[in-house]
């Protein structure tokens, strides 16, 4: 059995758009590989504060990567407007693992696509907890069905 790739726009759920900025650039003319990160980061927050509720900076119960990992397919390069695209692979008691892509706008097949887990914490004691009902509500609405082999 093969493995199939979540490369394609239907693969996702929720997206969301993001404009390269001169400095993603690296000195070879495309977003440098540690940039993405921060567009899985910053897609999968905008989701959890805008369709979860998620209050940042006083919530007592937070996300904390545990896990990230990105497989490169094409380049990218400012001044390009891209979306991230968001699912939800697995949600565990404490954990949920995002599949993203990041695709250039306009175009259906993936420059980029990986994973992300979060573990919720207590924020004060720094250990794991079950996932917030409105937390989980939303990650759900994101869930794929099918057992995905990529994680």
């Amino acid at each position: 059995m093969t493995e199939t790739k979540p490369t394609n726009k239907i693969d996702y759920k929720h997206f969301h758009t993001i404009t390269t900025r001169w400095r993603d650039n690296d000195v070879y003319g495309h977003i440098n590989n540690i940039t993405y990160y921060s567009y899985f980061d910053t897609a999968v927050n905008h989701y959890l504060i805008n369709k979860a509720g998620l209050d940042i900076h006083n919530a007592p119960i937070v996300g904390f990567v545990v896990y990230s990992q990105c497989n490169y397919l094409a380049p990218i390069a400012f001044p390009d407007a891209i979306e991230i695209g968001l699912r939800v692979n697995k949600i565990g008691n404490s954990s949920v693992t995002y599949g993203l892509a990041v695709f250039k706008k306009g175009e259906t097949q993936a420059s980029a696509y990986g994973s992300f887990v979060h573990v919720f914490v207590n924020r004060k004691e720094q250990r794991s907890v079950s996932i917030p009902e409105p937390i989980r509500k939303a990650l759900e609405a994101l869930l794929i069905l099918e057992n995905p082999k990529f994680v």
